[in-house]
């Protein structure tokens, strides 16, 4: 009974974790580099911020405490407001901001547990539990941006497509969004996702720690 109840405990704070800053960061790096590229859209509805009450969807946020599966609310972005001139290109740089923010924060986890793990023994309690903390980031992280370039809409990988495909192949592929979140939803609650995103997630995290372990 104390394990089950153990297991609940971190369930419930790695949830918290993704909803009250990995959720919010991801999408304040999407309002930062279109504000960056000349669209003032995200700032001027106040979602220029790392707040997360600013980013939280909260049915979004109980799918991801009841399911494991959810999202905050998508940053506002105006590619008609943005200074390139190459709108396809500057609307797949901003979707790829999310997913780049939370590699880096994966990167940068790793880094942190890998060190605690060469330096620190098992038996530190405190160490311990750095280590276990900054090990569920990473993979978090990890977990996120492989998602979330999977590349079907309304995913960051979709928008993503706009650069390579033909702008009216890619309306007629939006028209069914609604219906395509359905249907990824539907894959992971049967698993069908699951094999090959982790796979892409374990590779991303062997390649981080095998760079960390070069520097420790």
């Amino acid at each position: 009974m104390g394990g089950d109840m153990v297991d609940v405990i971190i369930g419930l704070c790695v949830s918290a974790f993704v909803v009250f800053c990995v959720l919010p960061i991801h999408e304040f790096a999407h309002g930062w580099v279109a504000y960056k590229m000349g669209d003032e859209t995200a700032n001027n509805q106040g979602r220029l911020t790392l707040s997360p009450f600013a980013h939280i969807d909260w049915m979004g946020a109980i799918m991801i405490l009841l399911v494991g599966f959810g999202y905050a609310k998508p940053v506002p972005v105006n590619l008609g407001r943005v200074k390139m001139k190459n709108k396809k290109l500057a609307g797949a740089i901003i979707a790829l901001a999310g997913p780049m923010s939370n590699l880096i924060m994966a990167f940068l986890s790793t880094f942190v547990f890998v060190f605690i793990g060469q330096n620190f023994t098992s038996d530190n309690a405190v160490a311990l539990a750095l280590y276990v903390f900054f090990q569920y980031c990473a993979i978090i992280n990890v977990n996120l941006a492989v998602f979330n370039l999977i590349p079907i809409p309304p995913l960051d990988g979709s928008r993503v497509l706009t650069a390579v495909l033909p702008t009216h192949i890619y309306f007629k592929i939006m028209k069914y969004e609604r219906y395509l979140i359905l249907v990824i939803m539907a894959l992971l609650l049967f698993g069908v996702l699951s094999t090959p995103l982790s796979y892409a997630t374990n590779f991303v995290l062997d390649l981080f720690k095998k760079v960390a372990l070069l520097v420790f």
